[in-house]
This record gives structure tokens, sequence and C-alpha cells, in this order.
């Protein structure tokens, strides 16, 4: 006897079935094509905080955009050293494979992880109890010493600047790898840096040349 679904894989059945009434059916051909592969032009990098859909926020169809998601839309440098590179090997596919045009790096307003990267509220918790995380932000470490030197740990305008400054630290570690850097130079891929406002629903571009984020239109 099938064990009765709890309330909240009962949200998602139903969801499943508008999905499948309104969604997949409408959109048959378009998912006929993608039976033999996917050629999504982008990458897009971005927390996996479940209110910054980047499906959503961009509002495309099924095979436009290759997604990888993480806390606070973190890209590590480039390193060999043994271990699970799970960020690593998608960017890899998705650039080697793939061959994608552009690479975004997503960040968003109210992120957690950067909060906790600037306030280090988990800083020497066990892996299992915050330590996995912590050992994540870590790379946002150098990032946040003048943040936190200029701003403090606390407030919404240190939380900005920390969520800003991971993008842009994102972006610098993108440029590690010698396949990104190589095909940025040769002009077969550009990176981009965006961050999404939760509380407004804009999205902003970064200027690289500035440093600033300015609305997208």
């Amino acid at each position: 006897m099938s064990e009765t679904p709890s309330p909240t894989l009962e949200h998602l059945l139903a969801g499943y079935r508008r999905f499948r009434e309104t969604g997949w059916a409408r959109r048959r051909e378009r998912w006929a094509t993608l039976r033999d592969g996917q050629e999504p032009r982008v990458l897009i990098i971005s927390c996996s905080d479940s209110r910054v859909d980047p499906s959503q926020i961009f509002d495309v169809d099924p095979g436009e955009i290759f997604v990888v998601r993480n806390i606070a839309a973190l890209v590590p440098p480039f390193e060999t050293t043994p271990g699970r590179h799970g960020v690593s090997a998608a960017l890899e596919y998705a650039v080697q494979v793939l061959k994608v045009d552009e690479i975004v790096v997503m960040g968003h307003g109210m992120c957690g992880g950067c909060r906790a990267a600037l306030t280090q509220e988990m800083l020497g918790a066990e892996p299992g109890s915050g330590g996995f995380v912590a050992n994540w932000i870590s790379m946002l470490d150098d990032a946040r010493d003048p943040i936190a030197e200029r701003l403090g740990t606390a407030g919404r305008e240190a939380e900005r600047a920390m969520e800003h400054a991971a993008v842009k630290v994102s972006l610098a570690n993108l440029r590690t790898f010698p396949c990104v850097r190589q095909k940025e130079r040769e002009g077969t891929l550009k990176l981009r840096g965006a961050f999404f406002a939760i509380s407004d629903g804009m999205l902003h571009l970064l200027d690289e040349s500035s440093g600033e984020f300015e609305p997208a239109h």
C-alpha cells in the first residue's frame, strides 16, 4: 500500500499537475526539440535561495539557460586538489561542451550566505552543524575585511556591500580557470555580474569599469 503523500509533497504534485496541463502540454513542440540535447547560450550562476529562481526572473523557456545554484552564488578558484568540485565541473561542462557564449553571476538581496560571511556567525562550526557553509563562504573573507572595517557587520548597507562584493569575487575566480580566461581573451565568452533585489524585483548589472551596479532596462 502506497504511503500517503505529505502536505509538502502534495503541494509539489499539485504544481506538477498544473505543469502537465498548462506547461508541458502547451509547449509540447518545444519539449520535442529538446529530446536529443540542449543548446543553452548562457550559464547563470545564482544562489540556492528559494526566492531567486533564474528561470522566473528571466522568464525563459526550457533549454534556454544552464544554471548552477549554490550558497551565495559563489565560484571557487581553479584548483586541482582532491575533492568534489561540483561548481567547477558544471562550469567546465558549460564552457567546454555546451560552449555557452556568456556567463552571468547573479547575486541577490537579503542573501543569508553573504550575511553569514559578514558576521562570521558560523565560524568554527562542525561540518553538519554549519561547518560546510562556513568553509564555503570563507571564499569571501578577503572581501569582507574592508567592508566590516568601513561599515561594520550589521545593517543593510554593510550586507548590500557584501552581496555586491560576492559577485565580484566570483567573477575574479572565474577568470582563474584557463578555459574561461582563454575564451574571454578570444572574445568568444563574455562574463557579466548581476544583482537581483528581492525588495523591489529589480535586476542590476555590474559595470566592471566603474565597479558599480546599475538598474537593467
